[in-house]
């Protein structure tokens, strides 16, 4: 392993990239292009022509197999590599895939299974993976300088301006997932420092799915009949390719998108589980749907049309962190990037024939939709949602908890706007925060524009949003929040278990790749 000391010299966010005109203003104040003022981005429009809605099959990602077992752990190897997929109909995309793939395959573990996965690195720029919401010691949580270079070529340190005081392997890395948490829908992605968001949008996400057996001996729907929703959205060239405004095509040296994208990319395609707006055909029973907003900066606000004759749209039995403590009844979900909403869905209340299309209301256009339903049969259904899911801990901050508050600002240096926390640029040497392990703290959230709020380590609990309590969409544990326009939110959260470094920033990925990021080291 190699360790790499070097000292960095902090840059400007973007080269040239972060001027405001006048439209760069109007985009930065939450207002994108083509699209409602719910989002913090900008509309880029694909040159391809868009496919027709609803003409293609769901699918669900294929499940990876483990290669063995070997000193009390369960062994997988990823290979991140690129590959040519059709994701438009007639086109051809070069994207960059776990094992080749868009999503990459799913991880399915047990509560406490110890799990070791290699991820070797035949791409042509280095990378990072993390697990989002895993509870993971700091050598396998994906720290943003702890790259993976490249297993062949000449891709050096030269090449990576911003490695301070990361450990860098060359080829191939072990991350160690002990999974001594709560059963819950996580998901891994790349999370290299300055090139998250054009490595995501090139395909570098997938699930990783946790049970335990709380989780199991619950009614809730099963098997084929309990399914991901990995929704994203990407836009694409007139030859099939992924569009994407990077300043640096090549992903090698210069970070940042071009300035007209710096509040955050929105794409035209609606992409669930890799496939463009499919159809899913379904019979007239409960349905549990995972659904993970793995997009760069869309916001959605997810409902269905028809609604159901009688009763909620979506009955949320989980979030984040796992299982809600009983379940709460929604007929609108509005999700940020990175949250998980775990939902259950009756189409009993719908006659045998309808067609039901999960809508996103916060879209236009072309992504005012995300995917159809056609309800084809009448079936027998043994599920239910029973009136308590789970026990939380309630974290109570005792009179002298610590309070944190990590402001997320847009300033201006000489000249340029920045994304910032508390006034400062990410700097993956400076510590920003201590907190000791097992102690209840107070984090206060507070915002000028829409930016999710991603913690690494460890989930948290929403205490109050603004002047009053939890939101709609707080409940549970969480991991990520929806932090709106000049808000504020307070959270409490404890780390335990694992000492070390970690991060939290913005998971709108353009503003976290523009500094929108802070460490944090815990403490025995």
């Amino acid at each position: 392993m190699i360790r790499n000391r070097r000292v960095v010299s902090r840059r400007t966010l973007l080269v040239g990239g972060l001027g405001l005109g006048v439209a760069g203003a109007t985009v930065l104040a939450g207002c994108a292009s083509g699209e409602a003022p719910e989002q913090t981005a900008r509309l880029l429009p694909s040159a391809a022509p868009l496919p027709d809605r609803f003409s293609r099959p769901f699918a669900v990602p294929p499940v990876k197999r483990p290669t063995g077992k070997a000193d009390g752990a369960t062994r997988y190897e990823i290979t991140q590599r690129a590959a040519t997929v059709e994701l438009l109909p007639g086109l051809r995309t070069e994207i960059m895939g776990y094992d080749g793939l868009l999503p990459g395959p799913t991880i399915k573990a047990r509560r406490g299974e110890r799990v070791i996965v290699r991820h070797r690195n035949e791409l042509t720029v280095p990378t990072v993976t993390h697990l989002h919401g895993g509870h993971t010691p700091a050598a396998s949580d994906g720290y943003p300088v702890d790259l993976v270079l490249p297993a062949s070529g000449s891709y050096g340190h030269g090449h990576q301006s911003h490695t301070a005081d990361g450990e860098i392997t060359r080829g191939v890395r072990d991350y160690e997932y002990p999974h001594d948490q709560r059963a819950a829908t996580l998901w891994y992605h790349d999370h290299r420092m300055d090139f998250t968001g054009p490595q995501v949008w090139r395909g570098l996400a997938g699930l990783h799915l946790i049970t335990d057996d709380e989780e199991e001996a619950l009614p809730l729907p099963g098997g084929d009949r309990d399914l991901p929703l990995l929704v994203m959205d990407r836009s694409f060239a007139a030859d099939g390719s992924l569009a994407y405004p990077s300043l640096d095509p090549n992903l090698a040296s210069i970070p940042g998108v071009i300035e007209d994208y710096s509040p955050g990319v929105l794409g035209d395609v609606v992409l669930v589980n890799g496939v463009p707006w499919p159809v899913l055909e379904v019979d007239a029973v409960r349905y549990r749907f995972r659904i993970v907003n793995a997009s760069n900066a869309r916001r959605y606000e997810f409902a269905l049309d028809p609604p159901p004759p009688s009763g909620p749209a979506f009955v949320q039995v989980g979030s984040d962190g796992g299982l809600l403590a009983a379940p709460v009844e929604h007929n609108e979900i509005v999700a940020a990037p990175a949250e998980r909403f775990d939902v259950v869905i009756d189409f009993a209340a719908y006659p045998v024939g309808t067609e039901v299309t999960m809508i996103n209301k916060l879209g236009v256009g072309s992504t005012d939709a995300v995917l159809r339903f056609r309800v084809v049969r009448k079936a027998a259904d043994d599920s239910a949602i029973p009136a308590k899911l789970s026990t939380i801990e309630p974290l109570r901050p005792g009179p002298d908890a610590p309070v944190r508050e990590w402001r997320f600002i847009r300033e201006r240096n000489e000249g340029r706007a920045h994304w910032r926390i508390n006034g400062l640029d990410f700097d993956p040497g400076r510590m920003d925060a201590e907190p000791r392990l097992g102690e209840v703290e107070i984090w206060r959230f507070y915002s000028d524009l829409h930016h999710p709020v991603h913690v690494h380590l460890d989930p948290f609990q929403v205490i109050r949003r603004g002047n009053r309590e939890q939101g709609r969409f707080d409940a549970g544990w969480k991991d990520t929040v929806d932090l709106r326009p000049w808000e504020t939110v307070e959270v409490a959260v404890r780390f335990t278990d694992h000492a070390g470094r970690f991060v939290l920033h913005c998971h709108n990925l353009e503003h976290e790749d523009m500094m929108m990021m802070a460490a944090f080291r815990t403490l025995r």
